[in-house]
This record gives C-alpha cells, structure tokens and sequence, in this order.
C-alpha cells in the first residue's frame, strides 16, 4: 500500500483528502504545519507528498527545501489556492514534480498522483540498474576465449598468489584485476590501482610507499602509501615495466620482505597485500629491452592471465552493443536506442585496435549524436566521413611520403582525442604511448581542442 502524507493547516481539506484517497486505497499521514510535516517525513518515507505553499510557522517553499535534502528523490506536489505561473515555475524549479491549484479537480490530483508514482518507479529502477553496471562489471560474451577467461578468474581468485595480466590496450586488464579481488578472500579489503604509466616518475615511490612529514616541500604532510592503504587487500599495479629500474628494485626488496619503508623513515611497516600487476607488452621483449628486471617478472609471474583482444571472439561484440548500449542510456539518462542488424554486422566486421574500449567509446559516440532511436550502418560510416575523406583527399594528391604519414598521423590522433573526449591520459593510452609524447604530437601538428 503507498503512503501519501498530506502537509496542510486547514483540517477541513485534509479531511476531505483524506476520505477520496483512503477510498482509493492509500494509506493517509496528515500534518498541519511545516516542523511537524518534515518530521513526519522521516518517520514514515511516504511515496507521494502533497504539500500546501501557505501555512503557519513555515511555508511551504521552505518545507519542499528541506525535504528535497532529505530525499532528492522525493515525490513532492504543491498545492495553493493562491496559485499563478510564477509561483508554479518556482516550486518545480525547486524539485516538486506537480503544481495544483484548489479548488481540486479530484481527477487530475488523482491522474498526478499516479503519474508520480510512476515517475518514483522508474527512479528506483534506474538507480538500481546504475548500482548494477557500476558494481557488477564483468566479461561480456559467451566465446570459448570468454569462457576460458571466466574458468581462469574463478580458479585464480581463490588463491594468494601473484599474479601477471597481459592483454593488449583496451582489452580489459584492469576489470580482469577489479574480479580477481572480488572472487578473492579480500573482496571486503580495499582494492587499490596504481597505473605506473600516468604517475611523474620521481613521485612513483611516494606513491608507492608513502613519505613522513615534511618530506616533500611541495606537500609537507605526510603522505600514506598505496602499499600501506591496500593493506588485507589487493593492490593492482598497472602498466608495471613504466617503473623506473630504480622504483623496480625498491619493489623486488618490498616482495621479498613484505615490509615498506616510507621516505624519509627508518621504521619498517609491515603489509599484507596481494600484487597483481599488468602490461600491454610482450615481458621477454620487455627484458630483452632493459624496461623490466628479469627477477622482478619471476616474482610477480607466479600466476599470468592473458586477455583476448576483440578481434579474437568477434562472435561476442552483438552481445557487448547490447550491453553498452543500455549502458550508456541509463547512466547518460537518455531514451533508449537499438541498432539495426545491418549496423551489428558492419561494427562486427570491423578491426577493433582499440579492443573494448574503442568499441564503447563509438558506441557512445553514436547513441549520443544519434537523432533516431534506431542506428543503421549508414549512422556508422557518416560518423566516421570526415576523417576518411581527409584521407582521400591526401591520397588523390600530389604529396610525398613524409606528408602523407605526418597528415594520417595527425588526422589519427585528432580522431582518438576526440573519441576519448580530449582526455590526454586516456588518449595516450589508447594509442599506446606516454603521455609527453602525445603532447609533443600535439604541439608539432598544432592540434587545437574545439571545445577550447
């Protein structure tokens, strides 16, 4: 049974209110100024509030403030026999969801009543699918590669050991890392994530093992380590040949003894964290090429998870549009959209060096930009028309070799800054390159942000 609880001062209205809603199967809470309604409110959390604008003590625009702190959610309809425009728009403005006038027309109170229940319907289901997608992240896709991986998860979960996750950008490493915490026996310690490429090489150890105070002149604080906050946890070292072979051997000593040493301390703490660490490159080449001790691969390589890249189980990418596409919906609060089979097919046959992640990305691109709730594949080839007749155009003219490859690269990354929203950390990585190096790219094809 839905509660509606009536805040106002003239008991003759209440009553009357009363009686027509009671009949209609509402159970009824009255008060009869703004102290006693707001308390009211907390006691009971009513579906629907019916609130008068003049009342004694408090009124009414006051009371729907307070109530929209407690609940910002909440189902609030004004109510006033001195009702106009400006008032109407001022009390909407303000989070109610309704402005009716007295006398009542009993059936238009009735038809907002139930409008907003409905509307607090689809709230509740909305934020619970929000909550799903946020805290349920998984693997998307039924391939033998998938279901390989899954087997894999669940069996490397309920160990201790360390472990190695290689895949290419985009593939998914940190998620794979976020469910091995999460299937683990520390899934209720934190699970903190270091992405080793985007930290200033000379702060990764204050990063890493923390700093006593007055230590750092730029933070005279003290600085509490990633080491010591995934203590009982999981700490998840991203990208880990982007240490410098200095902050490599500190972490090899820190393995080998399970204690950290802050900067700047001579006191040992111990710490109790499962390492899991990740790379986008091959390790041998990363030891034959100097950027990742060979010892310090031995002790993190106790167990590898390799991640597929999507050109390998292109049979899951109808399932994983599917999936973004609500995805994207709910959290952006827009109507939802379909794509055409003919669209599934042409997204499906495509290359995907991105993997997932470029994926989503134009998957977002498109249901934002989208004017129709349906997506056909000419929707896909429009979004992608201008860079591609850049193209053309360099190509059917006269240019040299060097033109050709600085125009392309240009055109390219101007292409993934905008997929990625002009994030530069996000963009360097799509393109698998350190982030001065793509804002030197920047800098020498003058390459402006449109929003700016």
């Amino acid at each position: 049974m839905n509660t509606i609880l009536l805040i106002e001062d003239d008991k003759a209205i209440v009553d009357v209110l009363k009686m027509i809603l009671e009949h209609d199967g509402f159970r009824i809470e009255k008060a009869f100024n703004g102290p006693t309604g707001i308390e009211k409110f907390k006691e009971v959390n009513p579906d629907i509030v019916l609130l008068d604008i003049r009342m004694p003590k408090m009124d009414g625009i006051e009371v729907l403030q307070e109530l929209r702190k407690i609940d910002k959610d909440s189902i609030i309809i004004m109510i006033s026999g001195h009702g106009n425009i400006e008032t109407a728009v001022q009390t909407t403005k303000l989070g109610a969801y309704d402005f009716i006038s007295k006398p009542f027309d009993v059936e238009r109170l009735k038809l907002t009543i139930n409008n907003g229940l409905n509307y607090k319907r689809l709230l509740a289901e909305n934020r619970s699918m929000k909550q799903k997608f946020d805290a349920d992240a998984e693997f998307i896709g039924k391939s033998d590669e998938m279901n390989k991986l899954r087997d894999q998860l669940i069996k490397i979960s309920s160990t201790q050991s360390r472990v190695i996750i290689t895949g290419e950008n985009g593939t998914g490493k940190e998620l794979a890392a976020k469910q091995l915490h999460k299937l683990s026996g520390r899934a209720d310690k934190p699970f903190i994530h270091v992405n080793c490429a985007i930290i200033p090489k000379d702060h990764i150890e204050v990063e890493l093992f923390g700093c006593v105070e007055g230590y750092l002149s730029f933070s005279p604080v003290k600085r509490i380590g990633k080491f010591e906050m995934a203590d009982g946890g999981t700490l998840f070292l991203d990208e880990i040949s982007d240490l410098s072979m200095d902050s490599q051997a500190k972490l090899l000593n820190v393995l080998n003894e399970n204690k950290i040493e802050p900067l700047g301390s001579n006191n040992e703490i111990p710490v109790d964290v499962r390492i899991i660490s990740s790379t986008n490159k091959e390790p041998a080449k990363l030891i034959e090429e100097g950027r990742l001790r060979e010892d310090l691969f031995h002790r993190l390589n106790v167990l590898t998870l390799n991640i597929p890249s999507l050109r390998n189980r292109k049979e899951d990418i109808p399932e994983l549009i599917s999936y973004f596409t609500q995805e994207i919906c709910i959290k952006n609060d827009l109507p939802f959209k379909t794509f055409t089979q003919k669209a599934i097919d042409h997204l499906s046959a495509l290359k995907w060096p991105g993997n997932v992640r470029e994926l989503k990305n134009t998957i977002e691109r498109l249901i934002i930009l989208s004017d129709s709730d349906k997506i056909d594949k000419k929707n896909i080839e429009t979004s992608d028309e201008s860079y591609l007749s850049e193209l053309d155009k360099i190509v059917n003219t006269d240019t040299t070799l060097r033109d050709f490859q600085d125009i392309s690269e240009k055109i390219f990354i101007e292409k993934k800054l905008t997929e990625n929203n002009w994030n530069i950390s996000k963009t360097a990585e799509a393109l698998d390159i350190q982030r001065s190096h793509l804002y030197t790219k920047i800098k020498q094809f003058n390459i402006e942000n449109p929003e700016k």
